[in-house]
């Protein structure tokens, strides 16, 4: 494992490349506890590096909320258990194999809640995929196999502080109160963090968002999705 020690979006791009040497497409993980900077790191490594790489976010891939209903998980929704980890390894072998199309990519949509279909696309040119989500490093049935298909998974952390902080202003601004945002944390984002963190040591190498210009670029190239 790899502690970066150079909190460059330019540097962390490049060696994101390089995983794509000798091979048609290479898939990049970012794994890392809740409000770690995991989606703003990989829309910021997209937007760096163009046309060549496409993003894939795990939150796609979010049971809806029926189907959390169904299962008695909707008080644990965004925990292990409330992810389509089959669809997700589906999806993550497909991109490697079939290289000579569009292929659509499914999101979170935080205004409504919900999953939604078809908001990225991965197109032939991509020859890097970024995806990021919590347990892709964890070593636990389904995600063992997507682990299994990236070139590299590296992990995203931040301090304790400001990843609550982050929580809080995320239900906050789902719309709710401050007690109820902070009993949320506290109730399943931090356990979610917790089994998280215990994958941190089968990722290849270390990295930080903390110091590192990556809001801009890595929001303004996807504004029109939001």
């Amino acid at each position: 494992m790899e502690i970066a020690d150079r909190p460059a979006l330019a540097g962390l791009a490049a060696d994101a490349w390089h995983l794509t040497a000798g091979l048609p497409r290479a898939v990049l993980g970012l794994a890392g506890p809740p409000g770690a900077g995991k989606s703003t790191l990989a829309r910021a490594l997209v937007a760096h590096l163009g046309e060549r790489a496409a993003y894939l976010p795990l939150d796609g891939f979010h049971l809806s909320n029926r189907q959390l209903e169904r299962l008695g998980l909707t008080s644990r929704k965004g925990s292990e258990p409330s992810f389509d980890v089959r669809g997700y390894v589906a999806l993550l072998r497909r991109v490697l194999e079939d290289t000579g199309a569009d292929i659509y990519v499914p999101d979170y949509d935080r205004t409504i809640d919900e999953p939604i279909a078809a908001r990225h696309v991965v197109p032939p040119a991509a020859r890097l995929i970024v995806t990021e989500g919590n347990y892709l490093a964890c070593d636990l049935p389904g995600w063992r196999e997507a682990y299994g298909l990236m070139r590299e998974c590296w992990y995203v952390e931040a301090p304790g502080d400001v990843r609550q902080t982050r929580l809080v202003e995320r239900q906050l601004a789902g719309g709710r109160s401050e007690e109820q945002a902070r009993n949320w944390v506290a109730t399943n984002d931090d356990p979610n963090g917790e089994l998280v963190e215990k994958s941190r040591d089968r990722c290849h190498r270390i990295v930080s968002t903390i110091g590192m210009d990556v809001s801009v670029i890595g929001m303004d190239m996807f504004k029109g999705s939001q």
